[in-house]
């Protein structure tokens, strides 16, 4: 492939390599020049124009990734049409995801032009979630280079999506004097929550006193109607051999494959089985429905994924979960008075990302994209980008669909990462479960920020961060006038499993009604009330409607 600029008179058929707009045609980037294209560049006085030319053995962008993504084997999931030089790749259940890593890298490897990115071996992903994305980075790959990573990936399984099984789960819980019956309460409460998101229900629970001989009769009652038993002891364990819950596991006919788990929350682990059913020991932490170690294991259960001990030892790297924004509270002891501008007294900001939704089909406005409208000489979806991209979010996402190709274009040189969604006719649920699902793993937070309120500045994005970062990053914020709640919204990673079940054209307010959260209403003045979903709110706002 010959890439740069080259005279008009030998553009013919070569791939444009900048979107450019010559009088009133606008000329996509990775367009086919055709002899009208060569004829408008004349009239506007150009003699040459920048391209890639082909070589006779190169494999346009798209037609690449096609082939390399129909060469991997993978299984619970669904490949999407290629575009732009990449091919998306979704699951197609709910469940754990894993990926052949030695194979990933050695494509990788290949060459720098051909790129697979996937999400982190045995992460939960929900049905409908992307799971990995092909990408060949310029406009074509030569054959070669690409039959190189083809051969590598034929009869190779790339990923799998292990779809979970509903699974009846007994619960055990010891009791000392020392224990509330609100916090057993809690704790089968939570376990209810942490298992129901599998499909998996509770099959009973038994609470029995603190010692080994009653912990393993309730084992050995609950097995016979369960697929799984959860044992939460009322005291932490001691001794990984002869502390209640392993000795109760032997008692019982059991064995205990490895007490202690290199993750923390949840060194005080236990994994355990009876008669081919697991038994497990939970560490104080899975009280609490924040991440931990626990949840490592259980969900790969629930998928029907093996755990060995080996897994467990190997979850070391990247098991220190302690800081991580669902878990914002250090396990250090809080700071004494006077430490409070001691640097190692400080916490960690918990990061926030900005979801910008610009994927609607603009139904309300005839015809025209209301993100194309003119504001200040700028489309103004480009002009809300960059005001997100001034404020204090970690990154912004963009969620596309309706004209994805213009809004692309007028983000180009924006710091922005792109979250396709090509359901966006079935609504808003559709966008937001795109721009969440985008987010990396460090998300405490999303700042909602619809695409069509022009009066939202930065500032007042950062003071909706600022009140999130008070609150310790657990609370939803939204943006209210005179009293009357509006947009944007900052939403907890607390909430984001639930916006995964959304539906139809809905967004998050329901959740955030029913959810249980601390919600913090911040006055931004008349910004937070005003979209432009009409030709006329959209000229009395300032905005130059668009074709």
């Amino acid at each position: 492939m010959r890439f740069g600029p080259v005279p008009l008179e030998e553009a013919e058929g070569a791939i444009l390599a900048h979107s450019t707009v010559v009088g009133d045609r606008r000329l996509r980037k990775a367009s086919r020049l055709t002899a009208d294209d060569i004829a408008a560049f004349r009239a506007a006085g150009m003699s040459e124009v920048v391209v890639a030319v082909l070589a006779a053995d190169d494999v346009e962008e798209n037609e690449a990734a096609g082939r390399l993504a129909a060469a991997l084997g993978f299984a619970g999931i669904e490949a999407r049409p290629p575009a732009t030089g990449r091919v998306n790749l979704y699951a197609t259940v709910s469940g754990i995801f894993t990926v052949d890593r030695q194979l990933i890298d050695s494509i990788n490897l290949v060459d720098q032009d051909i790129t697979v990115a996937t999400m982190p071996a045995f992460a939960p992903m929900v049905e409908g979630q992307m799971v990995a994305t092909i990408k060949i980075i310029p406009f074509a790959v030569p054959e070669e280079t690409l039959q190189k990573a083809i051969s590598l990936a034929r009869g190779r399984e790339a990923f799998r999506m292990h779809p979970y099984k509903p699974l009846r789960v007994g619960v055990v819980q010891t009791v000392l004097p020392s224990i509330k019956a609100s916090v057993l309460d809690k704790t089968l409460r939570v376990t209810e929550e942490r298992i129901g998101r599998t499909g998996s229900t509770i099959s009973g629970e038994i609470r029995t006193p603190h010692a080994a001989p009653e912990v393993a009769q309730a084992i050995v009652e609950l097995a016979g109607e369960s697929d799984m038993v959860l044992v939460f002891g009322a005291s932490a364990m001691s001794d990984p051999d002869e502390d209640v819950i392993p000795a109760a596991i032997h008692a019982s006919g059991g064995t205990v494959h490895r007490s202690g788990m290199p993750v923390d929350p949840g060194n005080l682990f236990v994994l355990g089985e009876r008669q081919g059913k697991p038994v497990l020991g939970a560490p104080g932490c899975a009280r609490s429905p924040k991440l931990n170690g626990f949840d490592w294991v259980l969900d790969r259960l629930m998928a029907g994924i093996p755990v060995t001990r080996e897994d467990i030892a190997g979850m070391g790297v990247g098991g220190l979960l302690m800081e991580i924004p669902t878990r914002p509270q250090p396990r250090e002891p809080a700071a004494g008075k006077g430490d409070a501008d001691r640097p190692e007294a400080k916490r960690p900001d918990p990061k926030v990302y900005a979801v910008l939704l610009a994927a609607g089909r603009s139904s309300r406005m005839g015809g025209p994209n209301k993100l194309m409208a003119l504001f200040d000489g700028k489309p103004l979806v480009r002009r809300t980008a960059e005001r997100v991209l001034a404020t204090k979010a970690a990154g912004t996402f963009v969620v596309t669909g309706h004209q994805r190709g213009r809004v692309h274009e007028a983000l180009e040189g924006l710091a922005v990462r792109f979250a396709e969604n090509p359901d966006f006719a079935d609504g808003l649920s559709t966008s937001l479960k795109a721009g969440v699902a985008a987010l990396p793993q460090d998300a405490a937070g999303a700042l909602i920020v619809l695409g069509d309120m022009p009066g939202v500045s930065s500032a007042d994005l950062d003071r909706l961060v600022d009140a999130f970062r008070k609150a310790g990053g657990t609370a939803v914020v939204r943006a209210s006038h005179e009293g009357k709640r509006g947009n944007p919204v900052l939403l907890p990673r607390a909430l984001f499993p639930a916006i995964s079940h959304l539906e139809g054209d809905t967004g998050a307010r329901h959740l955030i009604e029913a959810g249980g959260l601390d919600v913090i209403d911040v006055e931004i003045g008349a910004g937070a009330a005003v979209d432009v979903d009409t030709p006329g709110a959209l000229a009395d706002a300032g905005g130059v409607l668009q074709g």
